[in-house]
């Protein structure tokens, strides 16, 4: 395998009418970029915006190029991948510093392991104070799957490389391995959850996610979806792609399991009154024809999917 390091790379940075995050995120990007071992070029996917921060991106940073895409969450990094040539290509939020060596671990990744699908950093909060994760470890609670990086004793490994089942803000990704998934699944949009479904199948077709916390990144929680959704809202996305998640990838005891405790999540919402909760559900059930679609489509037979998802709760559970 040719390695990494006589490649080029890429950063795409996502946006949407986030002006002062980009003013403040970007110039660390741009500056991680110059400091990589290989060539890398910058560029801001654009999902439409029209608060004027085009215009000042274009003014501050010639150098940097604008995709324009419509607006599908981070299903719009798909088409832009497909028109690349990188091996490996870095996806970020535009809410996401780099530390100025975060690079090269990364890349790294993917010539130390050629199951690698993606790469991720150890990512902190803008000050530096609070740990946002990217080590990723996953739990079924009352039949509803959860991602999570904050679990009890998470300070004790956080300097550990290690397996993840996800990375959301910042992370690495094998462009081709990316392709051949499919990309973000755009049943998630607006978003939330759809880093989970790209990491477990991933997993599925015998790819990892791999933490590298030699790599730093900065993220600031809910930049781009609290302004946009409020606490609300988007704990209602995130509620309704977890149905989604269930129901589209889940199989065997299992899928059952989740059935079952629905059951009991329904009554208890109905019998208190819980809409947040019913709202999701309903907005879920819309959009069941294409998750029965999309379960039609594996390409494993059902023993080897449920024994691979057990596999796989069983790598990452807390």
């Amino acid at each position: 395998m040719e390695p990494v390091v006589a490649e080029r790379t890429h950063i795409l940075v996502l946006h949407y009418n986030g002006r002062d995050l980009l003013k403040e995120c970007l110039p660390s990007v741009i500056e991680a970029a110059a400091r990589s071992a290989v060539p890398c070029a910058v560029s801001v996917v654009d999902n439409g915006s029209t608060d004027g921060s085009l215009d000042e991106l274009v003014e501050s940073w010639p150098g940097v190029q604008v995709i324009s895409e419509s607006n599908q969450g981070l299903a719009s990094f798909n088409a832009v991948l497909a028109r690349l040539d990188e091996r490996v290509v870095f996806l970020l939020n535009d809410d996401v510093k780099l530390d100025p060596d975060a690079l090269g671990p990364l890349l790294k990744a993917f010539d130390a392991h050629d199951d690698a699908l993606f790469s991720a950093p150890l990512c902190w909060s803008f000050d530096g104070r609070e740990y946002e994760g990217m080590r990723t470890r996953v739990r079924t609670r009352f039949g509803l799957v959860q991602g999570m990086c904050r679990v009890p004793g998470h300070e004790d490994v956080l300097g550990q490389p290690d397996l993840t089942a996800a990375a959301g803000p910042v992370l690495a990704v094998d462009r081709r391995k990316f392709l051949a998934l499919g990309g973000y699944d755009p049943l998630y949009f607006p978003g939330r959850i759809e880093d989970l479904d790209l990491g477990f199948r991933g997993w599925m077709a015998g790819w990892k996610g791999y933490y590298v916390p030699e790599s730093v990144a900065y993220h600031r929680g809910f930049g781009s979806f609290g302004p946009a959704f409020g606490r609300a809202g988007c704990d209602r996305l995130a509620m309704r792609n977890t149905l989604l998640f269930a129901w589209k990838n889940l199989g065997g005891r299992r899928l059952v399991t989740h059935l079952g405790w629905l059951a009991v999540r329904v009554a208890h919402a109905l019998a208190t009154r819980r809409s947040a909760f019913l709202g999701a559900l309903v907005e879920a059930l819309q959009r069941l024809r294409t998750v029965a679609s999309l379960r039609r489509t594996r390409a494993v037979g059902r023993g080897d999917w449920v024994a691979r998802q057990e596999a796989f709760f069983e790598q990452f559970q807390w």
